[in-house]
């Protein structure tokens, strides 16, 4: 499969990328748990069909150390024994977050307070950006049509 359009050749999706990529920076030396995060970026990307960011995630998590299993397991993370209680609310809400249009509230009261019982204000803010980041990826990848199966560990890591 060959992409759509080069981000590194477009004036302006460099621009708006750069801005993306910085925003994203932000978020991983946060107090919420590498782990977590990987977790999220991973399931938000599988529910979106980013095969570029599903490449990406599962060798970066792997290169930090995640167990391969979990990953193998987030698609299916209710049915899964390997999350720990946070993890399971932090893909709650990530898979409410990234799925927006199929609940017409959008995010529940009860995903929300499942999530806020693990994770405080600080922690529960950097979950709400790295959901809309890696869907705003997601959305680039996708309608560009970004290949998967050639990250290399490191190229873009965020």
């Amino acid at each position: 499969m060959e992409p759509r359009l080069n981000f590194f050749a477009s004036p302006v999706m460099g621009k708006v990328f750069k801005h993306v990529v910085a925003a994203s920076q932000a978020i991983a030396p946060s107090i919420l748990p590498y782990a977590t995060q990987e977790l999220v970026r991973l399931r938000a990307s599988q529910i979106n069909g980013c095969g570029a960011c599903v490449d990406m995630h599962v060798k970066e998590a792997v290169h930090a150390g995640e167990d391969p299993v979990r990953l193998a397991l987030v698609a299916a993370w209710r049915e899964a024994t390997v999350f720990t209680d946070a993890e399971r609310a932090a893909l709650e809400l990530a898979e409410e977050g990234t799925r927006l249009a199929d609940a017409a509230g959008g995010v529940s009261d009860e995903v929300w307070e499942n999530a806020a019982k693990h994770y405080d204000e600080e922690q529960l803010a950097a979950l709400v950006c790295l959901i809309a980041l890696i869907n705003a990826f997601n959305r680039a990848n996708v309608m560009t049509r970004q290949p998967a199966g050639g990250y290399e560990v490191g190229r873009h890591h965020l």
